[in-house]
């Protein structure tokens, strides 16, 4: 069936008409604080002990608004006989946020989550160069992220919490194992010890019996 002409119009009209007769509101900003979805793009928080300077994030931003610096550190061998390490040490962390789009890049491609949104939002500045937060700024805003969504009871248990719980258990059971063989040990020491003890409460009784018997001649006699 072919639209009635001027239908469109109409709804338009019609829209605008529904709106005219609501009341506007105004919320008295800063007096009464918005209230915000729970996951909006406020600003990016750092998990710094997450992060292995991988240098993905800063990579892979397309307005290079991230800025990483760092050294290496000779880790000493975990057992004697074994290999130094080196790892990545994180000196400086930063973020120019009068750069950034918020397109969420960093935090989708950062393989150990180490970069969170915060709906934080209050953070204009009157001077630009002041938009560059420091990591210590970042980790302040870590705190407000909010936690993350129950998952789905019929969801798959996903691959690093199996893995650590199997982890876990191996554990467990390897302790469990290890406290039945102490106990079986202690058990048999102190069955060692009852048996040493009445072998030698025995032997004197034994000593004075024979020496008590008479011997068989003189019973012949």
């Amino acid at each position: 069936m072919a639209p009635i002409p001027g239908s469109g119009l109409a709804k338009g009209l019609a829209v605008t008409l529904r709106t005219m007769t609501k009341k506007t509101v105004t919320e008295q900003y800063p007096e009464h604080q918005p209230e915000l979805p729970p996951r909006s793009r406020g600003v990016i928080g750092l998990f710094e002990e997450n992060c292995t300077v991988c240098m993905l994030c800063a990579r892979e931003c397309p307005d290079w608004c991230i800025y990483i610096d760092s050294h290496k550190e000779t880790v000493p061998p975990a057992v004697e006989g074994g290999r130094e390490r080196s790892r990545n040490v994180l000196d400086r962390f930063a973020i120019d946020f009068s750069l950034c789009m918020y397109c969420g890049i960093c935090i989708e491609v950062c393989p150990f989550d180490a970069l969170f949104w915060s709906p934080e939002f209050e953070y204009a500045e009157t001077d630009i160069h002041e938009l560059t937060h420091e990591r210590d700024k970042l980790r302040d805003w870590m705190w407000t992220v909010p936690a993350p969504p129950a998952l789905d009871s019929a969801a798959e248990e996903p691959k690093e919490v199996a893995t650590a719980r199997k982890t876990a258990e191996k554990l467990a059971a390897a302790q469990e194992a290890e406290a039945a063989e102490a106990a079986r040990a202690a058990e048999a020491a102190r069955a060692a010890e009852a048996a040493q003890a009445t072998g030698a409460t025995r032997a004197p009784e034994a000593a004075e019996a024979s020496r008590e018997a008479p011997s068989g001649p003189e019973e012949d006699a």
